[in-house]
């Protein structure tokens, strides 16, 4: 009996019947179903018809560019929508004094509304007048915090205007209100006069600091050289020999500089009349402010514009630009025809137009006696004048720290 395998294969077409050694490629080669790649045929060149409808254009393949012959004709690219902005956490709630409790009003300090919010037993608050909040404004102003030293030179081409009287009165402004250290510097050649506005407490000059120079490491050793006033305002004195005064050079006023700077956050100096002299180059090379004296007369707004003018000529634009210009000793007229006949809104607007800021100072009856100064003497009028030149100083302060150079 045959095996049912071979009965099978007996049944099935001979050429459909494969040996164990064939493949499938025999197979389909013997019924024609099998086309070789090598044998192929080639489609000749030639125009490409249209795509199909709902198949992109045929293109080069990827990394292929086409020929420089063909132009591309590029595709307009969708916008694509901006992308959502980013959630941030709501902030937390501010726990500050003043959002919790509120700004208290201020109680008034004077007159009347003073009165009146006693009488009322604190009931009725007006708050301080107009006046007294513009006090107010100047003297957070003046307190603007600095970062080093700042160098303010005080200086007039003509004597007899108070510029050594501004220098002492506008030191005494700055350290009464503020908390950190003032010291005047006198740098006259000719006797300055600076010393005599405050009570003296040694007779240490300027020299006496400049021969012990190297000694000084502490406050306390640079303190036995100056003299202090009520308002905190030290005053560093001049030689009082004039023939030895006049030997103090640019290099002395650089080396005094450098041991007061690191004690001192403002240093004023008062400056000699001559705009020639040795120190005046070191002055004006290390002043961060120039503050320019005149009287309310015809000669000494003439003087004061030929110091602006000599600075021009000498290159120092730029600190003529933000300088200040001081009237100082103004007379208001009176009835009785006293005063000054000087039409000073014109003067004002001379140096407005050439300076930073203009501030006139009034006549003081105190002032004028030329002797130690104190504030508390001086008329309300002189200190709101200089309580607001103390404040344009102080708009001046570099917001950030400086280098001393």
């Amino acid at each position: 009996m045959s095996e049912p395998s071979n009965a099978a294969d007996n049944r099935r077409p001979q050429h459909l019947v494969a040996d164990e050694n064939d493949t499938a490629p025999t197979i389909f080669r013997a019924q024609n179903r099998f086309i070789d790649p090598a044998q192929q045929p080639v489609a000749p060149a030639g125009p490409v018809g249209p795509p199909a409808p709902g198949y992109p254009p045929p293109g080069p393949p990827p990394g292929l560019q086409p020929a420089a012959s063909q132009p591309v004709t590029p595709q307009p690219v969708a916008p694509q929508p901006a992308p959502a902005p980013e959630q941030l956490p709501p902030p937390y709630f501010d726990l500050s004094t003043v959002a919790l409790l509120g700004q208290p009003k201020r109680a008034p300090t004077e007159g009347w509304r003073k009165w009146l919010y006693t009488a009322s037993l604190h009931l009725i608050n007006l708050g301080d007048s107009p006046r007294v909040r513009r006090r107010n404004e100047l003297v957070e102003q003046v307190r603007r915090p600095l970062r080093g030293c700042y160098r303010i030179a005080v200086l007039s081409l003509k004597g007899g205007v108070g510029k050594t009287t501004v220098t002492a009165t506008l030191g005494a402004t700055l350290a009464t209100i503020r908390g950190d250290r003032v010291v005047a510097v006198d740098a006259n050649p000719d006797r300055g006069t600076l010393s005599q506005k405050v009570p003296l407490e040694t007779p240490a000059t300027v020299r006496h600091l400049l021969r012990d120079a190297e000694g000084i490491q502490t406050y306390s050793d640079v303190r036995a050289y100056t003299s202090q006033g009520p308002s905190r305002l030290e005053v560093l004195a001049s030689e009082t020999d004039p023939a030895v005064s006049e030997a103090f050079s640019a290099e002395d006023y650089t080396r005094t500089l450098e041991v007061l700077e690191r004690f001192y956050n403002l240093v004023l100096t008062d400056c000699g009349t001559g705009l020639m002299h040795s120190a005046m180059s070191a002055v004006l090379a290390k002043a961060d402010a120039l503050v320019v004296v005149s009287s309310g007369s015809v000669d000494g707004a003439r003087s004061a514009s030929a110091t602006l003018d000599w600075l021009n000529a000498h290159g120092y634009r730029d600190m003529v630009r933000n300088s200040i210009t001081v009237i100082n000793g103004v007379r208001s007229r009176s009835r009785s025809g006293r005063g000054t006949k000087v039409d000073l809104t014109k003067v004002v607007d001379h140096f407005a137009r050439r300076c930073r800021a203009v501030v006139t100072v009034p006549f003081d009856a105190h002032l004028e006696e030329g002797a130690e100064i104190s504030l508390d003497r001086l008329a309300p009028q002189t200190r709101e004048a200089l309580l607001e030149l103390a404040a344009v100083v102080a708009a001046g302060f570099p917001a950030t720290a400086r280098t001393n150079a």
